[in-house]
């Protein structure tokens, strides 16, 4: 509940978690151990990620929803967790059924990184900043006031989207651990309304969609890309002798000769265990991984004079093609 400008739940008794995360296996298991009653619901489409643990599948918040929650808990006892969640929630419902008891969860700082696909945007940014924050749910999109925040630092040697998620969600779930323990405590959070005049909002990504390579970028940004694409994602895609390939492992190496702009994306040497390939600047890249569409590593098969070329038409693409997904999954043939 919200009084005096303060978030708290007088008697905290359950938590509907409502969405997805991958640490979802550990934080039902604090909540059993310490004895909060909780119910996880999600979509039809997250369901597929969810092992090992009891479920309930909504779509949308409508009477069945709500009779299915009022069964069980009272709203006053409740907080309502959106982690990642796919399901629309409407200011009415909000206010009126929730009675403001609802809260998400955001692994980023706000309001400079609203919206979705996090890490990749971050990684493109170099943003190497992870922060734990709880906001309550408004009628806007992670626009509600902030109840609190952790912020940590990646470390330096993580690069990729796996990594610096394994981290961001270690940190998570000290930090879910930590915020319920001190509601239970009957700890009261002054809230703090985002500033409306800075931010950003920040569309989702697909891979297949989004992640064609221009490699006409300057090394730095070209690494950064194929980077934002790695695990746990098929990787960043181009082409190469008239096929469609993904590229992942790669770094920058500037301990060869310099460039030209007209060189972008040709390969210099093979040497084996790696492809050395040209930038428009001073750098070069060495990839490892050039997966075909069987994802299998045809380094082997690479030629010194071969070329990296993505179309006109797969780059339009990349940026015309707004990525929205809904309960069932990804809408297909969105556009800005």
């Amino acid at each position: 509940m919200i009084k005096n400008n303060y978030f708290f739940i007088p008697k905290l008794k359950n938590v509907v978690i409502i969405g997805h995360h991958i640490k979802l296996i550990e934080i039902y298991k604090f909540l059993k151990n310490e004895k909060i009653n909780h119910i996880i619901i999600t979509s039809k489409d997250q369901s597929k990620s969810i092992k090992g643990i009891k479920f309930n599948i909504f779509n949308k918040i409508d009477d069945k929803f709500k009779n299915f929650i009022l069964k069980k808990y009272k709203i006053d006892e409740t907080l309502f967790i959106s982690l990642g969640s796919r399901i629309i929630f409407k200011e009415e419902v909000i206010n009126n059924f929730f009675k403001k008891n609802l809260v998400n969860f955001h692994n980023s700082r706000l309001p400079l990184d609203a919206g979705g696909g996090g890490m990749s945007w971050r990684i493109l940014r170099r943003d190497r900043i992870d922060n734990q924050l709880v906001h309550l749910v408004d009628k806007g999109i992670d626009t509600g006031p902030i109840i609190t925040t952790n912020k940590n630092i990646f470390p330096a040697s993580m690069t990729i989207p796996a990594e610096m998620e394994n981290f961001s969600s270690s940190q998570f779930v000290i930090f879910f651990r930590d915020f319920i323990l001190n509601l239970k405590k009957g700890k009261k959070y002054d809230l703090k309304s985002q500033i409306d005049f800075f931010g950003r909002y920040n569309p989702r990504l697909n891979t297949k969609i989004n992640g064609w390579i221009d490699w006409n970028m300057s090394s730095e940004n070209i690494i950064r890309f194929i980077n934002a694409f790695d695990d746990p994602y098929t990787g960043a895609q181009t082409s190469i002798n008239g096929i469609n390939v993904r590229i992942k492992k790669a770094q920058l190496h500037d301990g060869e000769s310099f460039n030209h702009p007209f060189m972008t994306g040709l390969i210099s040497r093979n040497d084996k265990k790696w492809i050395v390939v040209s930038t428009t600047d001073s750098a070069m890249i060495l990839i490892e991984n050039v997966l075909d569409s069987n994802n299998k590593n045809i380094i082997s098969s690479l030629k010194a004079g071969d070329r990296f070329t993505t179309s006109k038409s797969k780059l339009f693409q990349a940026k015309e093609k707004r990525v929205k997904y809904n309960t069932k999954g990804l809408i297909k043939n969105k556009s800005r």
